[in-house]
């Protein structure tokens, strides 16, 4: 990912620290962090995202989750801290911070990594990787749709590089990613899939595997090509 055009979808276009760190810190403006516009079109995804389904989960779901974040930092030493290391150390902050900054967070990386020209399969390094860390591409698909069906309740499947420098396929519940001190399977997150059910509900219902199956269509792979290299 292009870790400029993240940040500014995290805190905002209208300002950018220095670049050393995930997340620059958002100098004070009305709201610690804002919510970026989608990258493309509500209807960009269709038919794998519908319209309806994606103006909800971002003009709804997500400005909820930045709010509630700016609320639960506000008047506080919170609001000094970047938000990458309010994320890795998760465990030392209240839960509202854990919650709502996960939920930023993980939203504005899965915007990212789907694009309305997307499908198909990774390509040169990372294809090598996926292959090296999985057998095949279809077999990490199938690890990653396996995550992703049967992480219970709310949660995210993502796929990630490990401390170690492999591939590994992982899942997490609510709004924790697997940057979290907390996180079970700690890594840099170079895909995700959000299985709540306002992800897909409106059009799937009950059919979380359908959507799964969908989502392949839309992986933004030169994103997450990037993500892979910057890790």
């Amino acid at each position: 990912m292009n870790r400029k055009d993240f940040i500014k979808a995290i805190v905002g276009s209208s300002f950018l620290l220095k670049m050393g760190d995930v997340f620059a810190r958002p100098v004070s403006f009305e709201g610690m962090y804002t919510l970026a516009p989608l990258p493309y079109a509500n209807d960009a995804l269709e038919p794998h995202i519908d319209k309806m389904t994606m103006e909800i989960h971002h003009d709804r779901h997500h400005k909820a989750y930045v709010d509630n974040l700016n609320k639960a930092i506000a008047g506080t030493d919170m609001e000094k801290m970047p938000l990458d290391k309010l994320i890795k150390d998760i465990s030392k902050y209240p839960v509202a911070v854990r919650n709502n900054g996960g939920g930023h967070w993980n939203h504005t990386f899965f915007w990212q990594i789907m694009g309305p020209k997307g499908g198909g399969a990774p390509t040169g390094k990372l294809a090598a990787a996926i292959n090296s860390a999985f057998g095949s591409f279809d077999k990490m698909k199938e690890e990653f749709a396996k995550a992703a069906t049967t992480r219970f309740g709310s949660g995210w499947a993502w796929l990630i590089v490990g401390p170690d420098k492999k591939l590994k396929i992982t899942s997490t519940p609510n709004q924790d990613n697997p940057l979290m001190d907390v996180a079970t399977d700690k890594g840099t997150p170079i895909l995700a899939i959000d299985v709540w059910e306002h992800a897909y509900y409106l059009k799937y219902q009950n059919k979380r595997a359908d959507y799964i199956n969908a989502f392949w269509n839309v992986v933004n792979w030169d994103k997450v090509n990037q993500n892979f290299e910057a890790a």
